[in-house]
């Protein structure tokens, strides 16, 4: 199980990578609605889990990332009934990796 500061070395990463999709979607012409609305919803409750994660409280952490990781499920199920183009796809499936890996080592 990772300690208190690699679970927060994590989450600046999948931070990064969540802000690396908003931009790459934000530059793509065509976004369905649906993955334009999922990966809001995401780093908008990314940046609202910052605080989280300067906490002491690895439970609540723990937790935190598992929401996120929730999240990032969803987008990929939205993006696989979509099918948008392989850029958008890319971006959503590396954004749902990282969450999944940090849930994983997390768990």
């Amino acid at each position: 199980m990772l300690q208190r500061t690699d679970i927060q070395k994590r989450f600046s990463h999948v931070q990064q990578v969540v802000n690396q999709a908003q931009e790459a979607l934000r530059n793509e012409g065509s976004v369905p609605s649906e993955i334009r609305d999922c990966m809001q919803k995401l780093a908008d409750e990314t940046d609202r889990a910052q605080s989280v994660m300067q906490s002491n409280d690895e439970s609540t952490m723990i937790q935190c990332i598992d929401d996120l990781e929730a999240i990032g499920d969803e987008a990929k199920r939205v993006c696989t009934s979509t099918r948008p183009s392989p850029q958008v796809q890319s971006v959503v499936v590396r954004v749902h990796d990282e969450l999944s890996n940090l849930k994983h080592q997390l768990h």
